[in-house]
């Protein structure tokens, strides 16, 4: 989907990504994420495979596409699930705001008066069930939004571990990531 063009090859994309790696570890906390989802694990992605399609997919789609005009800016805004594939932006999110919205239905920082149309799944889904379904999703993203996301968690958690060796670009719209990673790491 993302293909890597123009003078920028594999190993300055590894460059990059190991500045990044270094400002990341001089700038945030470098501890492990409480709510990590390892989209490496393949025994988490399939259980989450499975949490997936019978709590997420009616919503989100079985392919994790969303619903129909979820994009859309009218007076249905926020209420269409959003997708959960390259095309959305749960990317966008670190691992413990999108474990904090499925489990609470919100993000931490949301405004108290924030409305919010996802449903909760804390009486429904354990903790490790979460993280199952957040390592499926993340499992099904290119590499380079992986990388984006990883980013995003404390110590780049979740950041593919053939990054170096496999030709990839970041995402067109990832500086929505970078800006709230660099804000985050104040």
């Amino acid at each position: 989907m993302f293909e890597q063009t123009g003078p920028m090859r594999t190993g300055t994309m590894a460059a990059a990504v190991a500045v990044m790696a270094v400002l990341g570890a001089a700038c945030a906390n470098a501890d492990e994420p409480r709510h990590f989802a390892n989209a490496d694990d393949a025994v988490l992605v399939s259980k989450g495979r499975v949490e997936y399609a019978q709590y997420c997919g009616s919503c989100h789609g079985r392919n994790l596409q969303g619903q129909a005009l979820w994009q859309l800016q009218d007076q249905f805004v926020g209420r269409r699930a959003p997708a959960q594939d390259a095309t959305g932006h749960t990317w966008q999110h670190s691992d413990e705001n999108l474990f904090h919205m499925v489990k609470f239905g919100r993000f931490p920082d949301a405004p108290k008066g924030a409305v919010s149309y996802m449903p909760a799944f804390a009486d429904s889904l354990n903790d490790a069930e979460i993280l199952a379904v957040l390592a499926f999703i993340k499992a099904r993203w290119p590499i380079g939004i992986r990388a984006s996301q990883a980013s995003l968690n404390p110590g780049f958690a979740g950041m593919p571990a053939d990054i170096g060796s496999t030709p990839w670009t970041l995402p067109p719209n990832c500086s929505a990531s970078f800006q709230n990673w660099a804000e985050g790491s104040r």
